[in-house]
């Protein structure tokens, strides 16, 4: 009973290692999005901080500042999308099998 006890744990040990690999490997990874046919593009890391902003000069009109505000938000929340795919299909693989409520 004790080894099974001692193989669980380092077993465990052993993923959760490649578990914080894996988290670190996503935060590290980039990512980008865009909206207006390139007109805005959003880029953030696995972290989902925004590490640049590119804006057109054609697509500033002052006179209709909502529809660049659109384009903005239609990029970041692809843009977050792409993050929280990418993150579920990574640390899923973790948690594969395991009925643990609130794991990714």
């Amino acid at each position: 009973m004790k080894g099974n006890m001692n193989n669980m744990m380092k077993q465990m040990q052993k993923m959760q290692k490649k578990m914080m690999q894996a988290q670190e490997e996503l935060h590290e990874m980039s990512f980008e999005a865009t909206a207006g046919g390139g007109m805005v593009t959003i880029t953030a890391n696995g972290k989902k901080e925004i590490t640049d902003v590119q804006i057109k000069e054609e697509v500033v009109d002052p006179d209709d500042i909502e529809m660049l505000q659109d384009l903005i938000i239609a990029a970041t929340n692809d843009l977050l999308k792409q993050i929280d795919d990418t993150t579920n299909e990574t640390m899923g693989q973790f948690t594969k099998g395991l009925n643990m409520p609130g794991m990714f």
